[in-house]
């Protein structure tokens, strides 16, 4: 059997790995020319490294994550603290400790175990069949035993199935579901970065979050002695900017905030901070057609406000390997198993981020102002059962 993946990103290559594992032959196709992931690190939760852990990684992504012991909320204008808390109780309670993770280490991590050699850079995919389409929407009926891919560079290959992990704004997904969706903005920028830590911004083993006017600051800590750093601006769509700005921006917007958030901004590098406009999909529960199926952000383009988008990714990957092993001759019985295991949990988890997301930037003033003062009162226990509920009904984190 041979599967084609579209997409080296943390779930094309997770899957890549998990069906490797089951001795399925794999072509993994990028259309960049090499490795420039998009974010400066992510939040990788209980899951995404009990999926890790899963594909043999275990000791590497340990390697690479930093050590989150205590997480704290701080008021934004004070910088009083308004509540800090112990992360012990859900490590014990998941039996897996989290990691931020630098998205480029990760991303590097991932291609070394698939084999970089292996990956075919620079290949843009314009578009991808099922045998069994006739090409004008029906399904012709004829049972084909393939799926082919076409690319910008006049090539073409077949396999018994292709796995669309092309994020975004996935092609896969547009052949899937018939024709293109459209992604809601959620009303925000995120700037976001890495910056040596320094306790004058938060404790090194610290997620700290500095919140107040539907906005927040964030660091969090990695390998490497660096923070994770990311800001959230709500802001219209399309708002102009200059590349190289970040701290001429942040500085305006931020101003009256506190002396941790000033030291943050001196100390970010302008020219290596990401500006990113967020936004997700509406979830939909048609992920396969045929023998072509999404992955990822393909499948569940979330926003990143529980930390799950990364992870929800990886736990496809799971549930894919987990499919093909249940069902191991039979692609369309695999793949309706996959969509069965996933499509329901995955837009549970997108939903969920977008509801933190209006809470966190006040689409809904008097509920954000209760939220501030719920944290005043928080010992941990109400955010940590939220933390729980994310990370459990995975493939490795069953309820």
């Amino acid at each position: 059997m041979k599967a084609v993946i579209i997409g080296a990103g943390m779930g094309g290559l997770s899957a890549a790995i998990a069906l490797k594992q089951l001795g399925i032959e794999v072509e993994v196709y990028e259309q960049v020319t090499e490795n420039k992931p998009v974010g400066a690190a992510i939040s990788v939760w209980s899951n995404g490294v009990k999926c890790l852990n899963h594909l043999g990684l275990e000791r590497e992504v340990a390697e690479l994550g930093g050590i989150v012991e205590t997480m704290s909320y701080v008021e934004a204008k004070t910088g009083d603290t308004m509540c800090r808390f112990s992360m012990q109780p859900l490590i014990d309670e998941v039996g897996q400790r989290p990691y931020p993770v630098a998205r480029a280490e990760l991303q590097l991590m991932l291609m070394k175990a698939y084999g970089i050699d292996d990956i075919h850079f620079g290949k843009k995919m314009i578009s991808v069949s099922d045998g069994s389409d006739s090409g004008d929407g029906s399904d012709s009926g004829d049972g084909s035993d393939s799926a082919t891919v076409e690319f910008a560079d006049g090539t073409t290959v077949t396999a018994d199935l292709v796995i669309g992990a092309d994020g975004a704004k996935s092609l896969t997904r547009e052949y899937v579901l018939g024709g293109p969706v459209t992604r809601r903005y959620a009303g925000y920028v995120n700037f976001n970065g890495l910056v040596e830590i320094d306790e004058a911004i938060g404790p090194a083993t610290e997620w700290t979050t500095y919140v107040g006017d539907g906005r927040r600051v964030s660091v969090m800590p990695v390998a490497g002695g660096r923070f994770y750093f990311f800001f959230d601006v709500p802001m219209p769509e399309g708002a102009p900017y200059e590349r190289g700005s970040a701290r001429k921006v942040l500085a305006a917007e931020f101003a009256d905030w506190a002396p941790g958030v000033q030291t943050l901004i001196a100390a970010l590098d302008p020219a290596a901070t990401n500006r990113v406009e967020i936004l997700d999909l509406d979830p939909f529960h048609t992920w396969v057609k045929g023998r072509v199926a999404v992955l990822g952000d393909a499948a569940h383009n979330t926003t990143p406000d529980i930390g799950q988008g990364g992870c929800s990714a990886m736990e496809d990957a799971v549930a894919l390997q987990y499919a093909f092993r249940d069902h191991p001759d039979d692609v369309p019985a695999a793949l309706a198993a996959y969509q069965a295991a996933r499509t329901e949990r995955a837009g549970e988890l997108v939903l969920r981020a977008r509801k933190r997301c209006d809470v966190t930037h006040a689409k809904d003033p008097e509920k954000t102002a209760q939220w501030y003062r719920e944290l005043r009162e928080e010992d941990g226990t109400n955010i940590i059962r939220g933390i729980v509920g994310n990370i459990m009904g995975g493939p490795v984190t069953p309820v």
